[in-house]
């Protein structure tokens, strides 16, 4: 029985899962050709690794560590401070690739997408198998960025067969091969099990995926009610999950950050450089029609110790005249007189829709209005002239760097964010 298939036609349905590999320090080594072949890792600002390239993995560095871990582990990993701005660009680019392809792409996350192949092989005159080769092959191209792809009947074993090569792994598993995967895939590896389903699956004698369909139905609905329905029909290759093409119109958290060089000790250049990154996040912000109602902001040193502090405002915005004062006001908390700085950060939080703000009894909602018809002054001068065509003035600082801050060069590569 395990060895009969689940589905006998080969392609009812062709999803693709395109998940790029080491994502964050791929791109880093993309953009600095300099770090291509060495042992890196980016969330230098944060204090943990947020993403560790090919090769450091391989010296068995994973997400999630501390640096100090990094450091002791791996001495000769360099620690790369994020850069969300070229993430995004990249990001966007990999899925503009995919549509030239099918118009249903599904941007899942910043480094993942779905996309809906069926009834493709005559338009590109190939076979799925080719056509996600392409795809593949074009990303690398024209990118420099390394992805794994799968081919399946469904998201969720779409999913299954990127994962099942990594990196820079292809895996199509048409229907009559399902069954091969499933056995293959411990029941921990499905998409959408955490640890307390794993567990408890394994309580039934459940260990791969296959047990798991060749359960019946009402097992499955019985243990995991209609969770565990839609599973175990997508695991069979009946799709539950479609591919939503849709554009993104919500974001969790925006963030904005940038090094710079060389090193500094001004306080007003510091300034300059984090209220840079705030009017960036509150544009995007603006572009998605959000407000924020919580901030985190941070200042790197140049030995790379990080000091970040979190700011509750009185009501969402999406102006950065809102916040400047506050920021001004508790920026003594992450800068320290006579020490070098060479990176600062804004992550906007709790963002909510940027109509219908309610105001309190003692809030001013004129000053608030000001601020906002003042932001979409900023955007429109933008959008006729270009970024960089209108600022706050506290960013004049920015030309007024003193040679005299300049600090020896550090011995650790840095990325240096445009």
């Amino acid at each position: 029985m395990k060895n009969e298939p689940l589905t006998i036609r080969r392609w009812p349905r062709a999803i693709l899962h395109v998940d790029a590999d080491s994502f964050f320090a791929s791109v880093e080594q993309t953009v600095n050709p300099e770090l291509k072949g060495k042992p890196i890792v980016t969330g230098a600002e944060r204090g943990i690794v947020t993403a560790a390239s090919i090769e450091a993995r391989a010296l068995g560095i994973s997400r999630g560590m501390s640096l100090s871990e990094v450091t002791a582990r791996c001495p000769q990993c360099l620690l790369i401070s994020s850069n969300f701005e070229n993430y995004g660009l990249y990001s966007k680019a990999i899925f503009n690739i995919l549509r030239r392809y099918t118009p249903d792409v599904e941007e899942y996350s910043i480094d993942e997408a779905f996309a809906d192949l069926t009834g493709t092989r005559r338009m590109h005159h190939k076979s799925y198998i080719d056509i996600a080769h392409d795809i593949q092959n074009t990303i690398h191209t024209e990118l420099d960025i390394p992805v794994s792809v799968g081919v399946s009947l469904s998201k969720s074993l779409a999913k299954l067969c990127s994962k099942f090569r990594k990196p820079r792994g292809m895996t199509c598993v048409p229907g009559y091969l399902i069954h091969e995967l499933l056995a293959r895939t411990p029941v921990g590896s499905i998409w959408g099990v955490g640890h307390n389903t794993e567990a408890l699956l394994k309580k039934h004698s459940i260990k791969t995926a296959l047990d798991f369909v060749r359960r019946p139905l009402y097992f499955a609905e019985e243990l995991l009610g209609k969770v565990g329905v839609d599973l175990w029909q997508e695991l069979r290759g009946d799709v539950r999950y479609g591919v939503d093409a849709s554009a993104k119109q919500t974001y969790g958290s925006i963030s904005r950050t940038r090094t710079f060089t060389p090193p500094s000790s001004s306080r007003d250049y510091v300034f300059a450089q984090l209220i840079r990154n705030l009017e960036y996040a509150m544009a995007k912000a603006r572009r998605f029609g959000l407000a924020t109602s919580r901030l985190t902001v941070y200042a790197k040193q140049q030995n790379f110790r990080s000091t970040a502090i979190e700011l509750q405002l009185s009501q969402p915005s999406s102006s950065p005249l809102d916040v400047t004062a506050l920021l001004r006001e508790h920026f003594h908390h992450i800068f320290k007189e006579g020490h070098f700085y060479r990176a600062t950060g804004v992550t906007l939080h709790q963002l909510t829709p940027q109509s219908g703000t309610q105001f309190s009894l003692f809030e001013d909602p004129m000053r608030s209005l000001k601020a906002e018809s003042a932001a979409q002054a900023m955007d429109s001068i933008t959008a006729q002239f270009g970024p960089g065509s209108v600022f706050l003035a506290e960013r004049l600082h920015l030309g007024c760097h003193a040679t005299s801050n300049k600090a020896s060069p550090l011995p650790t590569l840095e990325k240096i964010a445009v």
